[in-house]
């Protein structure tokens, strides 16, 4: 074959590898590609790019995530602690949906202490279950110690001002049996530390509640500085890194003052609840004023009686979890109003949540 023939088939070559390269190399380069890697018109929308805060607890990062999207279900368990799952149990056997959130209680009656364990190992459950994972404790008066009664002289008794200042005062008897109490407190969630569970703890639950000992005194010196003082001996002192702290107030008229007077400051809560009992429900205003105390951190509904409906959430979206009170769900919310909640599709139950 002569030279002239050569170059006309090797000419003829780069004309047809030219041609595949328009034709497929540079029409694929130009097609737009989704956020998954497919190609075409039928590409998922851009992701959402707001700035959610990264923590180092992946249930609070999932609350972030989920803020003015979705809420998760809850309820909590109420004593006897010898059977920690009795109301979370009772609304699969209402709604054929475990709840996404399970709460438990440290408690004050001697039976109940007892069986703190037996609760702890129910928390365990939850947390491999996927639930999120709450405790709180109706702890005795220090003045008295416990173990006491939900009465005038135990959870609902009264301090001094004098017996107050004591308790804020290390060294003294009353601040020495209260960090007593605590430390027992801390054995069981240095358990769940242990296993590496996150819990989003609650104490001092009602603050601007002055039928608890601790509750109703606003100020720098009151409610406040012990929710502090709590905070820095469980988490310094005690190293319970473990814990998400829940601030939480009751939705009195005073509401609007008490997001400042009880407020314990940004670094020493992590979600701010409210406890919906007042008979107004779920107000523009209370969720508003929530809102604004946050200040971009979570909020929930930490407790209730008449739960809000699906449409009520949906108006206002950032309340990231609810928590109705164990028998009072029953009370105070139909079985037809608790299956439309507990099937709607912005409520988290717990086939929903993304596990641990």
């Amino acid at each position: 074959m002569n030279m002239i023939s050569i170059k006309k088939i090797t000419l003829f070559a780069v004309v047809v590898i030219a041609a595949v390269c328009i034709g497929v190399s540079c029409k694929k380069a130009s097609t737009p590609t989704g956020n998954n890697g497919n190609t075409g018109n039928n590409n998922p929308p851009p992701a959402d790019t707001t700035t959610i805060p990264v923590t180092p607890y992946k249930t609070l990062n999932y609350l972030y995530s989920i803020s003015g999207k979705k809420t998760v279900a809850g309820i909590h368990n109420r004593e006897p602690n010898a059977t920690p799952a009795v109301w979370t149990d009772s609304i699969y056997k209402t709604t054929g949906k475990f709840p996404g959130f399970w709460s438990g209680d440290f408690l004050f009656e001697q039976d109940n202490i007892n069986n703190r364990q037996i609760m702890i190992n129910e928390a365990i459950t939850q947390w491999k279950n996927g639930a999120l994972v709450q405790l709180m404790w109706h702890a005795c008066n220090p003045a008295s110690g416990e173990p006491c009664g939900y009465d005038s002289s135990g959870v609902l008794s009264a301090m001094t001002n004098q017996q107050w200042t004591d308790l804020m005062t290390d060294g003294t008897t009353i601040n020495t049996e209260w960090r007593s109490m605590m430390d027992e407190i801390c054995i069981y969630l240095q358990q769940l530390k242990d296993k590496n569970i996150e819990v989003l703890w609650r104490p001092l639950h009602e603050m601007n509640q002055s039928s608890f000992w601790w509750g109703g005194r606003p100020g720098p010196n009151g409610t406040r500085k012990l929710y502090q003082m709590m905070h820095d001996y469980m988490v310094k002192t005690k190293g319970l890194t473990n814990l998400v702290w829940v601030w939480d107030l009751q939705d009195f008229s005073t509401l609007n003052d008490d997001v400042n007077a009880y407020n314990p400051g940004t670094s020493y809560y992590d979600i701010a609840a409210l406890d919906v009992y007042d008979g107004s429900g779920y107000t523009s205003n209370k969720y508003n004023t929530m809102v604004a105390a946050a200040a971009g951190k979570p909020i929930a509904i930490g407790e209730c009686e008449t739960l809000p409906t699906a449409a009520q959430l949906l108006s206002q979206p950032k309340w990231t979890f609810f928590m109705s009170w164990s028998e009072l769900t029953f009370q105070g919310n139909s079985t037809a109003q608790l299956k439309a909640l507990y099937t709607a599709p912005n409520v988290v139950t717990l086939d929903k949540m993304p596990g641990w």
